[in-house]
């Protein structure tokens, strides 16, 4: 066994391949070519065309069998030895046999087939069809209807006994089957899909393409050959393709295309699995063993290389738990190739030592700045009940759902930012609201002031320090005099912060661009700009120097005037009679605080209305915000509709999925605990839970309009209501922008078989019904691969028969597979392309080459029926006992 052979793939087969006499004798033409140069160019367009296996069948006769056979061999090309023959009704069929089947055997086989005449190749056999299909699969050879929509072809004779026939498993048509639509009124096409009841096969029949090859050049036609799905090509595992066609056999018309995501490889160095090498298939691989081999392992190691964190706390324990003991012990290193769908099909290694990170390695084998999860992004792997975990937590399917919305959609990023700005707007907001109350809180003390000051005029101060009032205005003056300077000295130098620096836009960067000239004269322009304000600023700069200078002078000036007028001020209060028990000098400085007070005051008087517009401004910004943010929130709710509908429609019949917006309360429910209400506990806020539907904002509303309105719109206690009006601005906003989780509601259908639907929720489900849902959720599509350790945990066969492995079988086409299991009807009826038979050997796990391969192996089947069905003696017993 060599690693070339550890997994099906198709391979490319040419099943009627005619020897160089057969041109000549029945199309009545010559090819010029003598038999060796014939066989030559045969050999020639086999190996262009990468055909792997040739099926010879000339008329009657295997003379020539032997010289194109050692022809092909010999270069790696397979051959099954046979021949093409009428039956007595005139059908005719193509009989292959196995690749050592020697020409003398060959004789003898026609000889038992009571050919009319042996000598006359055209000449039909005695036998019917059946008889001769029935002495065929006798032989150990494989027989299929050739040219059947052709004259002498099976359905153009219409034998619908000899088609439904069991032990004819192929029929050759010319090209797909779209291709025989409307042909005899649609009666091809209609029997090859198994829609006319006079042909309904049991089982469906293998559509295959083998045209008659008179000459190489025949082998480039498309029709000429198709792809069988084999490990190795050989007769045996031919026959195993035909037992399975719906996985195994395609026309070229309908090749199937591997995943672009997808393991190409791993290797284990150290530890438990120390050695193990796998090359995967792209599609269904499957790993099978005792309990204890390493199965598990395997699929943590893969885990552990792309440093795939598991889901729930318990597959995080036993992932670490894995992870220590068969690697940790030796210091083990786990290395992957693999192809990328994100980075558009590049291959990356990916190579991780215990203790270590992972290391991404490129093609070239360069260390790259990418991680893991830039390379597979979106790769599934679930650990032992890691399923049933999934099943229980409400936002890990949401997450599951969210990976099936348009990939276009920004709604992450432009929440944030919609949060973002209305956060910054709170706190705005708040800042607004507390300046409008400290200038309010200043303003109304003015009547108080004044009145004060009244009180002086009866005593005659007023008219003894008269000029206190105008030195009092005049500071307050000079006092903002000085600020708006402040402002100008501060705000010049940093204008040059906003140059831009042009590195951005240099010879290296913009050359070879195709519009190089526009961008050196955006350049130019972006330079001049920089250049001239440069020259501005400087001047600036200086003017605001020069005019700092000046008014620090005149400041100096003025405040000496001012230690003159306190002087005089001095002498007057001094000279200030006493009265009411003060002296005329403390009287004359209470009237001096009260009258600065009053100067001080009376411009903020104009600065409220200039505040209460900027609260206004702040308060429609919020608005427009909340409006944005709530459309934000109905785009997403619709995808996520749109998506839930999707996937129902696509799992129609299995699984329903709803989105019920808005539906978790909770975050309500604590904030307004948090907020500490008077005598409101959490059984009294029992109505949020109640209520039909609830938003923030919509409660937010209600509290805005007071304890009346929360009252009718909500149903709640009165002193619910009361406290609730009694809410803080700060504390409305916070609530205001709360934001609720949606819910997804999954519903299965629990009936088998064709019985009528009956869908029932996840929550009344059993453990098996919910991991069925999830994984019926986890087969859709995805371009990278997912890997689980043991899904039919919890399931019962029917659903893994019925529902699990049918999907698998379709879905693995487009999406590779990894499966660790002790269930036969995931390999065998998905059709496993690789199966991997671990053995314990001398307290290490053990992975051989000839331990790997599909079903199509006998060592494999024979293990995977020991391993997985108890043996060939427990197989037979249970199906005599069932009957079947």
């Amino acid at each position: 066994m060599d690693d070339r052979f550890t997994y099906a793939r198709f391979w490319r087969c040419a099943l009627q391949v005619n020897p160089f006499s057969y041109h000549g004798a029945y199309r009545g033409t010559d090819h010029q070519l003598d038999e060796a140069n014939y066989n030559q160019a045969v050999l020639q367009k086999c190996l262009e065309l990468d055909i792997k296996v040739v099926g010879i069948a000339d008329h009657g006769s295997v003379a020539a069998v032997d010289a194109l056979r050692q022809a092909l061999t010999p270069h790696g090309i397979v051959v099954f030895p046979g021949f093409e023959i009428a039956a007595s009704d005139k059908t005719h069929f193509v009989c292959l046999f196995p690749e050592d089947t020697s020409v003398q055997s060959l004789e003898r086989y026609l000889g038992n087939l009571e050919l009319l005449d042996p000598q006359e190749r055209i000449l039909p056999s005695q036998l019917s069809s059946i008889k001769l299909i029935d002495k065929i699969e006798q032989m150990g050879g494989f027989i299929y209807a050739a040219h059947c929509t052709h004259d002498s072809g099976l359905l153009k004779n219409r034998l619908s006994h000899v088609w439904k026939h069991p032990t004819l498993r192929a029929a050759q048509i010319p090209f797909s089957v779209e291709h025989l639509a409307g042909e005899e009124s649609d009666f091809y096409r209609r029997v090859l899909l198994g829609r006319d009841d006079a042909y309904r096969r049991d089982k469906p029949i293998a559509v295959i393409n083998a045209k008659d090859v008179a000459k190489p050049e025949d082998l480039e036609k498309p029709n000429a050959t198709c792809l069988i799905k084999m490990t190795r090509p050989t007769f045996a595992a031919f026959r195993v393709a035909f037992l399975d066609p719906e996985s195994r056999i395609r026309l070229n018309s309908t090749e199937a295309s591997s995943p672009i995501g997808r393991l190409i490889s791993v290797s284990v160095a150290g530890g438990y699995l120390d050695g193990v090498q796998v090359n995967f298939s792209d599609h269904l691989n499957t790993v099978i063993g005792g309990r204890g081999t390493g199965k598990s392992t395997l699929l943590e190691c893969v885990r552990f290389a792309l440093d795939c964190k598991p889901k729930g706390k318990q597959a995080q324990k036993l992932h670490s738990d894995i992870i220590k003991e068969n690697l940790g012990l030796e210091g083990g290193r786990v290395e992957l190739t693999l192809v990328s769908s994100s980075q558009n099909g590049r291959q990356y290694t990916v190579s991780r030592r215990y203790g270590e990170p992972p290391v991404v390695r490129d093609e070239h084998g360069t260390v790259s700045t990418m991680t893991p999860s830039d390379v597979m992004p979106g790769i599934d792997i679930y650990g032992q009940n890691e399923i049933y975990e999934l099943a229980q937590d409400e936002s890990s399917r949401i997450q599951l759902l969210e990976r099936f919305l348009p990939e276009e959609g920004d709604y992450n990023f432009k929440r944030a930012d919609a949060l973002r700005r209305l956060k910054a707007n709170q706190q705005n907001i708040s800042e607004a609201l507390g300046d409008i109350d400290d200038l309010a809180t200043q303003v109304n003390r003015l009547p108080n002031l004044e009145e004060q000051l009244r009180g002086f005029d009866d005593m005659g101060v007023k008219e003894k320090l008269a000029k206190n009032s105008l030195l009092a205005r005049e500071r307050e003056i000079v006092k903002s005099a000085k600020v708006s300077i402040g402002n100008v000295q501060t705000a010049v130098p940093t204008f040059s912060e906003h140059f831009s620096e042009l590195s951005f836009i240099s010879d290296e960067v913009i050359e070879g661009v195709p519009d190089i000239d526009a961008l050196i004269s955006m350049r130019d322009t972006l330079e001049k700009l920089t250049a001239d304000c440069a020259v501005h600023l400087q001047a600036m700069q200086t003017l605001a120097d020069a005019a700092v200078k000046a008014f620090n002078t005149q400041h100096d000036a003025w405040e000496q005037q001012i230690k003159q007028h306190d002087a005089e001020l001095e002498k007057e209060l001094r000279a200030l009679p006493d009265a009411a028990g003060r002296t005329g000098q403390a009287i004359g400085a209470a009237y001096q605080r009260v009258q600065e007070e009053i100067e001080r005051i009376k411009p903020l008087n104009a600065k409220l209305p200039t505040h209460q517009t900027q609260l206004e401004e702040l308060e429609q910004e919020r608005r427009n915000t909340l409006a944005e943010l709530s459309e934000l929130r109905a785009e997403r709710i619709g995808a996520l509709v749109k998506a839930a509908k999707k996937m129902s429609k696509r799992l129609q019949g299995k699984l329903k999925i709803e989105i019920v917006p808005d539906a978790d309360r909770s975050p309500i429910v604590q904030f307004l605990l948090a907020c500490k209400l008077e005598n409101i506990g959490e059984k009294r806020l029992g109505w949020i839970g109640a209520a039909a539907s609830i938003t923030p904002m919509a409660l937010v509303k209600s509290i805005r309009e007071g304890a009346g309105a929360i009252y009718l719109d909500w149903g709640t206690p009165q002193m619910v209501a009361d406290a609730l009006a009694k809410l803080q601005p700060s504390q409305i906003m916070e609530l205001e922008a709360l934001e609720l989780a949606h819910r997804v509601d999954i519903s299965l259908n629990v009936t088998h078989g064709d019985a009528e639907p009956a869908f029932r929720p996840l929550s009344k489900l059993s453990t098996g019904q919910q991991c069925t849902a999830i994984l019926h959720m986890l087969l859709l599509d995805n371009p990278d691969p997912l890997l689980m350790d043991q899904p039919e945990d919890n399931l019962d066969n029917a659903f893994i028969a019925e529902r699990i492995v049918a999907e698998l079988r379709g879905a693995k086409t487009s999406r590779q597979f990894l499966f660790a299991t002790h269930n036969a009807n995931i390999p065998v009826f998905g059709d496993a392309e690789w199966i991997g038979v671990f053995t314990a050997e001398e307290k290490r796990g053990s992975l051989t080459l000839e331990s790997q391969g599909s079903i199509d192996v006998p060592a494999i089947r024979d293990q995977v029926a020991k391993i997985l069905e108890g043996g060939r003696a427990a197989f037979i017993q249970r199906k005599e006992k069932y009957e079947f």
